[in-house]
C-alpha cells in the first residue's frame, strides 16, 4: 500500500492536471524570482500564471522548504 502525499505535495497531481505543467517547471518559475518573499512568489504564480491561491501557496511552500539550508 502506497502512502498518500501529505502537506503541499498532496496538491501536486491536481496542479499538474489543472495547469498542464510538471511541478518541476513551476518550481523553476519560483526559483527564478528569488529572493522574493513567500507571498510575493505566491502573487507571481497567481497574477502571471493564473494559479489559484492554494495551489500557488503549495508550490511556493514546497519549493522554499526544499531550498532551505539544512541545519
Amino acid at each position: 500500500m502506497t502512502a498518500r502525499p501529505k502537506g503541499p505535495a498532496s496538491y501536486f497531481p491536481s496542479i499538474e492536471k489543472t495547469y498542464g505543467r510538471p511541478i518541476g517547471e513551476w518550481q523553476e518559475v519560483v526559483r527564478k524570482h528569488y529572493p522574493a518573499t513567500h507571498m510575493q512568489l505566491v502573487a507571481i504564480l497567481k497574477n502571471e500564471h493564473g494559479m489559484g491561491h492554494g495551489h500557488a501557496n503549495a508550490v511556493v511552500a514546497h519549493t522554499l522548504a526544499e531550498d532551505r539550508p539544512k541545519a
